[in-house]
């Protein structure tokens, strides 16, 4: 009889499960079996465990650079802890509760050439934020109750016994190995983060903001140059990089300067969510035809000068086929913001200054601009974009 439980005789026997049978034939049960065993991942991995200064450190050597040894991929630099949240974690570490597996990924020759054997932090990049912060003294702890002597305190308050338990304190890494493929490490933060596969910010506005422009990015997005100028992985393509490339061209373009004062504060997916409504309203009116048609003139433009001037597009130099979402946005916009200025003085694209585009393109102010972990602060986001802007207006 199906749902029966099956009980022991002898009380000291251990508890069975109930038995029932099986509500599928045998042929969809192996056809199941072999759908399981074709998808399982290929997940290799080594557990680590490092003093809190050590990964701090890994973490903090050349990361103005790009250059550090532990660092945040670019899909994940948009994700901000609130100072709360900040705070809390350090007081877990302070009072010794046991903080979760830190996962990263050592990154393969063929996935990136640039990145080999440098480390990627799948799941764990906002503790390992918190603790940089903290240790150099920019984070100053507030909202603590089971510390709440400390509320104020920067580490250097507190006792130089306390810091030096604090450095040595421990973390656990769980390190994939160099043949485990970025569209894995992905997923794994994906399902790590969310339970299931977590949608990506763009695909939430495709979902609930639909309209004239998210229609004309769909087209944009499609555009050939745009792909020969911006090669991305198959992988990022189904996840709509394209797509988020273009809305944040239009968004930053059009309101750079007010990023961060609004009420949505520094978070980008929320910044580019309000723009996108407000843009598909304004794209609604009557007389939105014409500013279609601008909106397509500025992006064909950007576009031209790129394939004209920059040697690699939006790649950066060398054989990886990595386009970071902040080197996008500060040539693109920056090319747009320069054109707009000339354009207000009477004169036009032929104007702009390219003689030095690839001297500026490798010097260390623009790589600092564009690779900086704290990329989507205020000041960094209008640094770069105006840096371009203004290399290419000759100032």
């Amino acid at each position: 009889m199906q749902g029966v439980w099956a009980m022991a005789d002898d009380e000291n026997d251990q508890f069975q499960f109930p038995w029932n049978k099986p509500s599928r034939s045998q042929s969809e049960i192996d056809a199941a079996e072999q759908q399981i065993a074709s998808q399982i991942k290929d997940v290799r991995y080594i557990i680590r465990e490092y003093p809190v200064e050590v990964v701090v450190q890994k973490y903090l050597k050349g990361i103005n650079t790009d250059e550090n040894e532990i660092y945040v991929p670019d899909y994940q630099r948009d994700l901000i802890w609130p100072d709360g949240h900040q705070s809390r974690f350090i007081e877990s570490l302070l009072i010794g509760i046991p903080i979760p597996f830190l996962f990263v990924a050592d990154v393969s020759d063929d996935d990136d050439p640039d990145k080999a054997g440098r480390v990627e932090i799948v799941d764990g990049v906002q503790r390992i934020r918190t603790l940089a912060d903290f240790m150099t003294g920019s984070l100053s702890l507030s909202g603590l109750k089971r510390l709440a002597k400390l509320n104020g305190f920067t580490f250097y308050d507190l006792h130089p016994s306390r810091q030096r338990r604090f450095r040595r304190a421990t973390l656990r890494l769980i390190e994939l190995t160099e043949a485990v493929s970025e569209e894995v490490r992905r997923e794994m933060f994906d399902r790590i983060n969310s339970g299931s596969v977590k949608l990506e910010a763009v695909e939430i506005r495709r979902g609930i903001q639909p309209g004239p422009f998210l229609d004309l990015v769909t087209e944009l997005a499609a555009d050939p140059l745009l792909r020969q100028l911006a090669p991305i992985s198959d992988g990022l393509k189904k996840r709509f990089e394209y797509e988020e490339l273009v809305t944040r061209f239009f968004a930053f373009l059009d309101r750079y300067e007010t990023y961060g004062k609004g009420e949505e504060g520094k978070v980008v997916a929320a910044f580019l969510l309000k723009f996108v409504a407000d843009a598909n309203e304004h794209l609604s009116e009557p007389d939105s035809d014409e500013t279609i048609a601008e909106m397509k003139r500025q992006w064909t433009q950007m576009l031209s000068v790129v394939k004209d001037h920059f040697p690699d597009g939006f790649k950066k130099k060398g054989p990886g086929r990595k386009v970071p979402r902040v080197r996008f946005e500060a040539i693109a916009v920056g090319i747009a913001l320069a054109i707009r200025d000339l354009e207000a003085d009477g004169q036009g694209i032929n104007d702009l200054v390219t003689d030095y585009i690839p001297n500026w393109l490798e010097s260390d102010e623009f790589r600092e601009w564009t690779t900086s972990d704290a990329s989507n602060n205020r000041s960094n986001l209008t640094g770069r974009l105006e840096y371009v802007r203004d290399k290419l207006l000759g100032q």
